[in-house]
């Protein structure tokens, strides 16, 4: 497993794509109001893409059949890879929203889970616990320190709060590619033990944890695409692009 790293001007360049995804993220946040429909959500993002002179890096991906829209939206029971339509978000909803773009051939990919208006305490904690594997990850990587010891953290926090940790999907390298080597699991088994990796300066990795309410158990539905808990609780999705510095972390995704 070859895994790339990446120059100080590479990385900069790469920050340059994480702001965009940023400003879409921030912008899908503001507007996820009760009444707004997914695919207003979908339709501004792809403005914002094509205003940046930028790709969008979902539309078009390969799978059962080409993935039909700029952002991977997914609301309450969805996981992942939800696909914008005419249906409303309703007070108490959660939104999962997901960007990738690529920008002067250098990509940024970060999600967020967005609470709309007043949500049940236990989906609010969710979401918070969810939003803390992830700032747990970014605390602990650093140079020297293997993957199976951060991933190990992330699970223990989100398993002693009694929630499913995903294992179907996982993180990622990022660089000219959305997708590069190595694969990132937010929890550790023996395949991450055999092709477990050491964090080196420069590599630069889309860390994606999703925590579910009840099972980690989760299902396709027809569309080939949409993944639901298999329980229909709700999940949550948080992933920001983060670089290896000399001592620690550098998260290129924040708009910074």
């Amino acid at each position: 497993m070859k895994i790339s790293t990446k120059t100080p001007e590479q990385i900069e360049r790469m920050r340059a794509s994480g702001r965009l995804v940023r400003k879409i993220l921030d912008r899908c946040t503001a507007m996820c109001q009760p009444g707004v429909t997914t695919q207003a959500l979908d339709n501004e993002a792809q403005r914002l893409i094509d205003e940046a002179g930028a790709t969008g890096l979902f539309r078009g991906y390969p799978g059962p059949t080409p993935f039909p829209a700029t952002l991977c939206i997914s609301v309450n029971e969805e996981v992942v890879h939800g696909i914008a339509s005419d249906r409303k978000v309703v007070e108490g909803d959660i939104v999962g929203v997901d960007c990738g773009v690529s920008l002067d051939g250098w990509c940024g990919d970060a999600a967020t889970t967005i609470m709309v208006g007043e949500v049940k305490p236990e989906v609010r904690a969710l979401c918070e616990a969810t939003q803390h594997v992830l700032a747990i990850a970014i605390e602990n990587m650093r140079p020297g320190r293997r993957w199976s010891q951060v991933a190990g953290l992330m699970q223990s926090y989100a398993e002693s709060r009694g929630y499913g940790v995903v294992r179907d999907f996982v993180g990622h390298g990022i660089g000219r590619k959305l997708h590069e080597e190595p694969k990132v699991p937010n929890f550790v088994n023996e395949q991450l033990l055999r092709n477990d990796f050491e964090l080196r300066k420069g590599m630069v990795l889309a860390v994606e944890p999703m925590c579910n309410l009840g099972t980690a158990e989760v299902l396709m539905l027809q569309d080939g695409w949409t993944v639901v808990t298999q329980d229909r609780l709700p999940a949550a999705h948080y992933e920001h692009t983060v670089a290896i510095t000399a001592d620690g972390t550098d998260v290129l995704t924040d708009g910074r």
